[in-house]
């Protein structure tokens, strides 16, 4: 008699047991990434990222720039903070954006665009405050398509609409990944 004709319920408990004791062993080696506690005694991500003092984005004012500018600094802040009060800063995160804008696709009876694209490139660098010194500097970019059939155009408010919309969805993408790399950097330390 093997083991595969024995009843199948024993062999079932047996395997769950198995899968359950290798859970519990593995366990110990993940922590919730923007936790306030640490599960192996490692310093905290949330507490890390919170302390981080995002500085004014440099743009021209009044232009469409200065707008995503300030909602990619208040995306940054809520994603980093969660919208609580903020510690004494360790750190200060500073931007460099450009924006783009082609459009895509044309209307060839009308020669107005029918779907346009709006990019945004930042350059970012994150200071140690304490030394003065640049801990991480890299870049992202986020690209956003956004429609707008040929008769909109004549309609001021829906392409502006929409191109606000792009924008700060661009500018939520920008926040998500400088973010994650923050918490890179917090966690490994590179």
């Amino acid at each position: 008699m093997s083991w595969l004709d024995l009843d199948p319920r024993p062999r079932l408990a047996v395997s769950l047991a198995a899968i359950v004791c290798l859970g519990g062993l593995t366990a110990g080696c993940f922590q919730p990434l923007y936790g306030d506690h640490s599960l192996t005694g490692a310093p905290a991500i949330g507490p890390a990222l919170a302390a981080v003092d995002v500085a004014q984005i440099p743009a021209p004012a009044g232009s469409s720039e200065a707008r995503v500018a300030v909602e990619l600094r208040n995306q940054l802040l809520f994603d980093i903070r969660g919208g609580g009060a903020a510690p004494p800063p360790t750190h200060r995160l500073t931007i460099r954006m450009t924006s783009t804008r082609n459009s895509l696709i044309v209307d060839v009876n009308s020669g107005l665009p029918n779907e346009e694209n709006y990019g945004l490139n930042v350059t970012y660098t994150l200071t140690d405050i304490k030394t003065g010194k640049p801990v991480l500097t890299s870049q992202s970019f986020a690209r956003v398509s956004y429609d707008l059939p040929g008769f909109v155009m004549t309609q001021r408010f829906v392409h502006t609409s929409a191109l606000h919309d792009a924008e700060d969805r661009a500018a939520k993408e920008i926040a998500d990944n400088v973010r994650a790399r923050l918490a890179s950097y917090f966690v490994a330390g590179t």
